[in-house]
């Protein structure tokens, strides 16, 4: 997970949960956003020209896809954003801006079907 989108993360349980330290070293990545690479997706994802009330509207979003961006074909964006094509400028989904840069974007369930992840857990 990028230090940008940890530090977006809001008060309860889940925060207190990313809060710990092993959590926190296995899930954040040890390096950082390459400024270049942010630029670029801002340009070629959203509008070369945002101001500033677009700027925080989009968020940290594309540090998140910077990352992915920069190994393409090792990594993917996980998000529960829907597509909407129709969108543009700083209204663009992350699975859009994803597509049109040739990123793998897909959800959560996705995800936890690619991992192929269980749990122990069974109702008593």
């Amino acid at each position: 997970m990028p230090f940008e989108i940890y530090a977006e993360i809001g008060p309860g349980e889940l925060a207190e949960w990313l809060e710990e330290k092993e959590v926190r070293n296995a899930l954040l990545f040890k390096e950082e956003a390459d400024p270049v690479l942010v630029s670029r997706v801002v340009e070629k994802g959203y509008a070369s020209d945002l101001d500033e009330k677009e700027m925080r509207k989009i968020g940290q979003d594309p540090f998140l896809i910077s990352y992915a961006y920069a190994k393409p074909y090792e990594r993917s964006v996980v998000t529960m954003e829907k597509s909407a094509p129709k969108r543009e400028r700083a209204n663009r989904k992350i699975p859009d801006v994803c597509e049109d840069l040739e990123i793998r974007c897909i959800d959560l369930f996705e995800l936890i079907d690619e991992l192929d992840f269980t749990t122990d857990w069974k109702p008593e």
